[in-house]
This record gives C-alpha cells, structure tokens and sequence, in this order.
C-alpha cells in the first residue's frame, strides 16, 4: 500500500471510530465532536478509560498496535460497566464492533472512577504478560535486538555461537513494513514452522534519523537481499518475503556507495588500494600445507588452529563403539573393518568416550591438509610447526559462470578475482549497455522496483525506452572475513540501503560447540559481555556486569526493608 491509500485507509478508520463511539463520547461528559477529530480523539478516549495520553503513541507503532486496539476496546466497554467475560469475548471477537452495540442499542452509564485494578489474579497475570511484550517488542523493534551467529562466515572477529546485542537506532531503526505479523518473532512461529505474518497490507519503506553512517569495514546486520525461503537453512522454491522478514545476515561492509571495488588473488582493494582492515579485523584464507613427514594435529591446535579436519583409525569398530562416536564424526572415509577411517572436526575422539568403550584408535598423519588462516597465523605456522611448503590457495582460473554475480556467463569473475564494479549511489547515472546490464537488472526491477524490459540492445524502463539509469537507493558490499567459506555479495551482489538492519554492538554470550549438542557446548569466558567494535584484543566486561547486579540487588533489598 502507498502512502496515499494508507491515508483512506487511516481516515476509513476514523469514520468507522466516530460512528461506533460519539455517543459515549457524550456521556463521558465529552462533545461528540471530540470523536471525529485524528489523533486528538485517541487523546480524549485514553482519559475517558483513564489511561495515560501516551498509550496514542502504542497505537500508530506497528505490530504494537495488533496488542494495543484489543486492549483499548476492552478498556472502553468496562468504563461503561461491560465488565463480564463475555463482553470481553464480544469486544475482542468482533474487532471493536460490539461497541457499536453499546453505543446504539443500550443505556451505559459511565464509570469514570472505575477501579483499573484486575479482578483476578489471572487478569493481573494477563496484564503483566501484555505489558512485558509490548515493552519487549518496542526494545525488539526499534532499539536492541539479540542475534546468535549460526555460521562461521567472519571468523576469527566474530565466532559460531558468539550471542550479540543489536544495535538498531545506530543506523537508524527501520519501521516494520509489515503491518500484520507475530510479536518478537521473525518470519516463523518457534517451533511450529508456520509463516509468522501476513504478507498484505505493507507499510512503505520508513526509516527513523540515524546516529551514524555506515563506515567501511564496519560489521553490519542485514535482511538477504537473495532470500527467497521461509525458513532459515531450509531452502524451499518460490517463497517471497518482505524485507522486513527476510533472513538476517551479519558481514562486513568492505564496500560504501561509490566505492570502486576489486578483489585482486583474495585482496580487497577499494579505489585503486589494498583497503584498510581494522585491527580486530582477521580475515581467513584457504592454504594447503605440505609435509612429508606427516603434519601433526596436536601441534596445529598448540598454536591456536583448532579449524580443521582429523582422521582417525579404529582397530575394534563395532556397532556399540560406532553408536558412541557418531556424534564427533563428521565422514566415514574407510567402513572396511581392518581399515574402518573416520574424519572429525578439530576436537577429534574425547578421551573419555574412547575409554569408556575401550576403543583403540590412532590418528593418521597426512602429507598434506587444508587449512583456513589469517596472513599473520601463516607466517607463524611456518615456522613451529615447519611444513615443507605452505601455499595460499587462489583461484587463478576466471571461467565465465553463473556462480559468482552477477550471475551471467558473460563476466568471468570468481572467488578472489573479482571486479572492478562501481557500488552505485544515490542519484549516481550510468550509462546502459548490452554488457553492464547484467549488473543493474536486478536493482532495477526487485530493489526500485521498475519495469525493465531488455530486446535487441534496447532497454524498456518504465514504459520508455532509456540509456542511462539514475540510482533511487545507496548500495553497500558486504563480505565475510572467512574468505573461502562465505557466501557474501560476491555471489549475490548489492545490499540496498533499505535491507539494512542494525548494528552489532556487544557480545553478551559465547558458547563453543553450540551445534555440537549440549554435552559439548562450553562458553567462551573471555569473551562473554565484550564490544565487538573498537580496536585492541576484546576485553570482557563480565566481572563489570556482576558488581553493577550485586550493586542493584543490595540497593533493592535495602529500599524494600526500608518500605516495611
């Protein structure tokens, strides 16, 4: 819906108000003239059911007001002495038209000192529910929201498990565009697998003042501007979302609007230069050691690389055995019982299994392993650990493919040789042409929505044939630090300005091995309650936390014994 039709449709809703309450109006002691005026009347109502003025504001923040209408309609129906249940159910059940009964066909008498105190312990009970969510939910919207990282993609800066606090005002909270959807919830209901929202109506695109811009390298919570499932890792054909219930993704801007940006053999290079990474910054690339002696695990993971795969022989597998090391294997390489080979993960066989079961198990030596490290880590490796060669893996091979964006057989770019391309601008022009085309179709018609009809080299923009394009929106670049295991823009491209989410600002929780089962999850101590900004090794703050709730906590104590 445009803003125009919004505006009937908010003035629909004022007729429909006037109409159903005048008359109460009237007998609250009120002109009835005081109904039909916006806003204002909302005023006049929340005195007459004794509410404070700002519960107006309640109403006019979407998803808020879903909570807040039913809660006025039953505020206005017991301040007319309609306090049975089944007025409630009434009031409720009919969207607020039972008032139109009241107001018409009965005598109410007002009850201006009615008491606001529930009745029963359930209705207090329900009250306090509807209150935490609504606070919850302005918090969740348009201030804070917690994130968890469920991939590996910015490793080392950000970690699989990491638990963030979103910032949302730092860019500018954006206002739900979809009007009808489940409080504090994304884009299904936890645990159901049911579509969380309504589709229709939407709310145009709306955007409270920033605090700041966007700088480059900032780490950046966005809606997947490729999304086209319902559910997070669940791929499904053919499911459009709104923005706002797109799948949320956390990158690294490394790209502002006007950048000129190129990947040369892994290296980021923005303008014409090799851009300059924040120190916190840790960004991994693919290498292939080679030893021919064999390259020790346990010698890796003394020198921090705990990232990698492990391969073990079992000399007694039996089916007990196997059932016990199931979870910590990530491949049978070898199910041959005088061979039986598995891969794991960095941890390998916890001792304590292979105890318990009596399982006898050695690790084999490989003469050479993929490895995933920052520059700094390959360096270092190559002398503790002193591999005959280390090599850093870079894709030379530029084959044209559908792969990479802007997904068309005509530009060949992959991995980490990519570009040049020009992040485009608000009111920036560029000229269209058989080749570039490619590059903006999918801004033209999906992010500013225009039709774009392309025959014989002539390009069809909003019923007028064109060959330039003016750019509505800014465009940023977002990419992982994991290089090489990270699906970032450069298989998916721009990220409009108005897919932007928020800011991640604090890590209030860390947990190791979270996809691993509880058994296996550990939390990170150091780096729970840290700034995932700033530069310097991240401090934690978690020992700050505990004096301030100690602190609070005795202050309380000491007011409520005062009070007695």
């Amino acid at each position: 819906m445009t803003f125009t039709e919004w505006f009937y449709f908010f003035l629909a809703v004022q007729a429909v108000h006037f109409f159903g309450t005048w008359k109460l109006y009237k007998r609250s002691g009120h002109a009835a003239w005081k109904a039909a005026i916006p806003i204002y009347n909302a005023i006049i109502l929340m005195k007459i059911i004794n509410r404070p003025a700002w519960w107006v504001v309640l109403l006019f923040l979407p998803i808020i007001n879903l909570i807040m209408f039913p809660v006025i309609w039953v505020e206005t129906l017991r301040s007319f002495g309609r306090n049975s249940s089944i007025d409630t159910l009434l009031g409720i059940g009919t969207l607020g038209l039972y008032i139109y009964y009241i107001n018409y066909a009965t005598q109410p008498t007002y009850k201006e000192n009615r008491s606001l105190k529930p009745r029963t312990a359930f209705g207090e009970w329900v009250g306090s529910v509807l209150f935490a969510v609504v606070i919850a939910t302005i918090v969740h919207t348009y201030f804070i929201q917690p994130y968890i990282i469920p991939t590996g993609s910015l490793e080392k800066t950000l970690l699989t498990g990491d638990f963030l606090f979103v910032s949302k005002y730092h860019y500018g909270a954006r206002v739900p565009q979809t009007v009808v959807s489940f409080p504090m919830v994304h884009d299904t209901i936890i645990g159901t697998g049911v579509r969380s929202y309504l589709k229709k109506p939407q709310l145009p695109y709306l955007r409270f003042p920033k605090l700041q811009e966007i700088k480059r390298n900032e780490i950046v919570v966005f809606s997947w501007p490729a999304d086209t499932v319902r559910q997070f890792f669940v791929k499904e054909a053919g499911v459009e979302k709104p923005i706002d219930k797109k799948s949320n993704y956390v990158k690294r801007c490394v790209g502002l609007p006007g950048d000129t940006l190129e990947i040369i053999d892994g290296i980021i290079h923005i303008n014409g230069s090799k851009t300059q990474l924040p120190d916190r910054a840790k960004p991994l690339y693919g290498y292939t050691a080679y030893k021919k002696t064999g390259i020790s695990s346990r010698a890796l993971i003394r020198d921090g690389i705990s990232d990698i795969m492990r391969t073990f022989r079992i000399n007694n597998i039996n089916q007990e055995r196997f059932n016990a090391i199931r979870p910590f294997i990530l491949n049978v390489s070898s199910n041959q019982p005088e061979n039986f080979t598995v891969i794991t993960g960095g941890k390998g066989l916890p001792t304590d299994v292979i105890l318990q079961y009596g399982i006898s198990a050695s690790e084999l030596m490989e003469t050479k392993k993929s490895l995933y490290l920052t520059l700094a880590e390959a360096n270092a490796l190559q002398k503790t650990v002193g591999f005959d060669s280390l090599v850093r893996q870079i894709n030379n091979r530029k084959t044209y493919n559908t792969n990479f964006f802007p997904n068309d057989v005509r530009y060949n770019w992959n991995e980490d040789n990519f570009g040049p391309i020009v992040l485009p601008k608000t009111g920036a022009t560029v000229k269209l042409n058989n080749s570039n085309i490619a590059l903006y179709k999918k801004i033209i018609r999906d992010y500013e929505n225009k039709s774009l009809i392309i025959n014989n080299g002539q390009f069809i923009i909003g019923g007028q044939e064109a060959t330039s394009y003016t750019f509505e929106k800014d465009y940023f670049w977002m990419m992982g630090d994991n290089r090489h295991r990270s699906e970032d823009s450069r298989f998916w491209g721009f990220v409009p300005d108005d897919h932007i989410v928020g800011k991640p600002i604090f890590i209030w929780m860390s947990i190791d091995g979270i996809n691993d089962g509880i058994r296996n999850m550990k939390v990170r101590w150091d780096r729970v309650f840290t700034t995932v900004g700033g530069s310097g090794d991240p401090v934690s703050y978690r020992w700050h936390f505990v004096v301030f709730l100690v602190i609070w906590q005795g202050y309380s104590l000491y007011r409520n014994k005062r009070k007695k």
